[in-house]
């Protein structure tokens, strides 16, 4: 499968170690976090799952050790509503959003405990493919763009910055999304 993400990213997920590969995936996982956390938030029944994902997105921050139950969260998080096959496929703002949100999470997941640049890279793509679909709903919008600079500034391995500049993108998203959702657009 040919991937979104940029091949000098790939090239040092794949020759970094694990570290820089838990340092990328935790700061993916942030950047989308607002899109889960948020629209689910107070939504009924979803009060385990926001949990979940919250306490996973905190625990991804300490790169020098894996999530100690990466894997049991990847479990829980493949139960979410959003990760099942139906009939009508999703076909809402929320739903896509909050979808990529969970798919990003899983392969940041999968990635934390095994250390997987392939992982990584999936985690990257999924996250880059939700923000070209918002760039193609917003007219002038480059999140796209912005999530490519910020997967390279994550590859590097330098921690400086990245975490405030992923809590930034991950409410510029938001506010996008809700815009979108307060039009009434899909």
């Amino acid at each position: 499968m040919k991937t979104l993400v940029e091949q000098n990213v790939v090239e040092e997920l794949q020759t970094g170690g694990d570290e820089p590969v838990r340092l990328y995936v935790a700061a993916c996982a942030e950047r989308m976090a607002p899109l889960f956390i948020a629209l689910r938030t107070g939504e009924t029944g979803r009060e385990t799952d926001v949990e979940l994902y919250t306490d996973s997105v905190a625990g991804l921050w300490q790169t020098d050790r894996l999530l100690s139950d990466a894997a049991e969260r990847a479990h829980l998080l493949d139960r979410f509503p959003e990760l099942q096959s139906t009939e009508d496929g999703i076909t809402d703002v929320v739903g896509t959003y909050t979808f990529f949100a969970c798919l990003v999470l899983r392969y940041v997941l999968l990635a934390n405990g095994s250390g997987s640049a392939d992982h990584a890279v999936s985690c990257g793509h999924a996250a880059l493919t939700a923000m070209g679909m918002l760039d193609q709903n917003i007219a002038g919008a480059a999140f796209q763009a912005d999530e490519q600079r910020l997967q390279t500034l994550s590859a590097s391995g330098n921690a400086a910055g990245i975490w405030d500049a992923s809590m930034a993108a991950g409410r510029e998203r938001l506010r996008a999304v809700l815009s979108r959702v307060a039009k009434g657009t899909r």
